[in-house]
């Protein structure tokens, strides 16, 4: 029970590694704020996945990319202590740059990279108050390594590393720390729009020559989000299998 009567914030926290995370939260005895944007079958079955911990979970719908509606979440808590926030909303739009539609490529932006901006501003704002706090955002190697078709996802990826760098400077006297986690291939529905052929030739790829499960994300989220880990902070955490 390494959380208990800690405030966890996790958005995108109702799907894949988002949902894995929430989960892994609530069964450290961690009151979870998972938000999502729409989708509110899989926020219920969260719900449902909580079981007895799902009267320490609190879900709410907004766009965690607009700074208007994550203001006023963020003053519904009022004066609740942040201890954890958990930047991990995100989306894909595939395309190849040249024909990449500029609808496509801001769209990407803004949901990863903005969005992780608007909602650690706030997170910061609530933490420097109990000079305490973890914020952790969900990257990928395709920032550091480039997919091709994927220049919009890649560049929002590289642009969280580099918020985080700058940020863990910004806050590191006031107990707070900031890092990444980099998940590689990890079997959620993020994969399952591949063609079978690409995902088969992507999991040749990883010297594990697997997949990673959400639960294993979750795990190396909560050691950097724990209090063990207080001397770690500006560092991006790789989960891939060895890729």
């Amino acid at each position: 029970m390494r959380f208990a009567d800690q405030h966890i914030v996790v958005t995108g926290g109702t799907r894949g590694i988002g949902r894995a995370v929430s989960l892994a939260f609530l069964a450290e005895g961690g009151h979870v704020h998972a938000t999502y944007r729409g989708n509110a079958e899989a926020a219920e079955a969260l719900r449902e996945a909580a079981g007895p911990h799902s009267e320490r979970l609190h879900l709410d719908a907004f766009d965690a990319a607009d700074h208007e509606a994550a203001a006023a979440f963020w003053d519904r808590l009022e004066d609740t202590p942040i201890s954890v926030l958990v930047a991990n909303s995100g989306i894909r739009r595939d395309g190849i740059l040249a024909t990449m539609s500029p609808e496509d490529w801001d769209s990407v932006l803004r949901a990863n990279l903005t969005g992780g901006y608007v909602m650690a501003k706030f997170a910061v704002k609530n933490m420097m108050r109990q000079r305490y706090g973890r914020i952790l955002f969900t990257t990928s190697p395709a920032g550091r390594f480039g997919f091709e078709g994927q220049g919009n996802y890649s560049a929002s990826k590289a642009g969280q590393v580099g918020l985080m760098r700058s940020l863990c400077k910004e806050v590191a006297k006031r107990k707070i720390t900031v890092n990444c986690v980099s998940p590689g291939f990890i079997a959620t529905e993020l994969l399952d729009d591949l063609p079978d052929a690409l995902r088969d030739e992507y999991r040749k790829s990883v010297p594990a020559k697997r997949f990673g499960t959400p639960e294993e994300v979750a795990s190396a989220v909560l050691y950097l989000a724990s209090a063990e880990a207080a001397y770690i902070t500006g560092a991006t955490l790789d989960i891939t299998g060895g890729l």
